[in-house]
């Protein structure tokens, strides 16, 4: 299938996986709306995109601001006429002992990872709805299905996201609208305290969950895939 002229709505894309996916939707022709928090970093995708002949829009905030979400959509709806994509890419973690975390630690993380989801879906769907048609792909991560010691609260967060996308699923399906959810591995990213850290090398890249978010996204209007699960070949799971 191909994305050219599609229109994509990415939050977290002014970095890693979501900035990837931007550019390489971009050189494949989609017309793209980016969300993130850092304004310099996000007209620096925007700037390179737009080198492929695309239209690109950009809001900067958190997306746990309902505001921002609705504002987005409605700017691609205006722009665009329609938002035949939605990537849930947003999303950070904080490890360690539970009872290290603060109240406002645990709130800032399920802010963006597991509220910044919803409000995006939530203004997605009636432009989805009214269109009859529309994907919703929330990447996600594989402790979305285990858990590990010290991830108390980034586990607990993306099972929230997970067990809100397939309820959406199960929902939507009758409009005509997809719900896919991506599960990463380990993935070269921020995360790791060591950027250069040896393990690493064998890890997946941000070119790696590009090339798989994009098979989900390209699959013809009567085939949802529901779940993809990505990890590199080093990883036991």
């Amino acid at each position: 299938m191909s994305f050219k002229q599609r229109t994509v709505l990415i939050t977290g894309a002014s970095r890693g996986i979501g900035k990837r996916l931007a550019l390489d939707l971009a050189a494949e022709g989609a017309h793209l709306g980016l969300v993130a928090r850092n304004k310099e970093t996000l007209e620096q995708v925007k700037n390179a995109a737009e080198e492929y002949g695309v239209k690109v829009l950009t809001f900067t905030g958190s997306v746990a601001d309902e505001q921002l979400a609705n504002e987005a959509v409605s700017k691609m709806i205006e722009t665009f006429g329609r938002i035949d994509y939605l990537v849930n890419n947003a999303g950070y973690g904080i490890f360690g002992p539970t009872e290290g975390y603060s109240e406002q630690a645990w709130s800032d993380l399920y802010d963006t990872n597991v509220k910044g989801t919803f409000l995006f879906c939530k203004a997605a769907m009636g432009p989805m709805k009214k269109a009859g048609a529309g994907h919703i792909i929330n990447i996600a991560s594989d402790v979305a299905k285990r858990v590990f010691d010290g991830g108390a609260l980034y586990c607990s967060s993306k099972f929230a996201q997970d067990a809100f996308s397939a309820a959406l699923r199960k929902e939507v399906r009758r409009d005509g609208i997809k719900v896919s959810v991506v599960y990463s591995g380990l993935v070269d990213t921020d995360f790791h305290p060591d950027p250069h850290a040896p393990e690493k090398k064998e890890w997946l890249t941000d070119e790696n969950m590009s090339a798989g978010i994009r098979f989900v996204m390209g699959q013809p209007a009567h085939v949802v895939i529901d779940e993809l699960m990505i990890h590199p070949l080093s990883q036991e799971y």
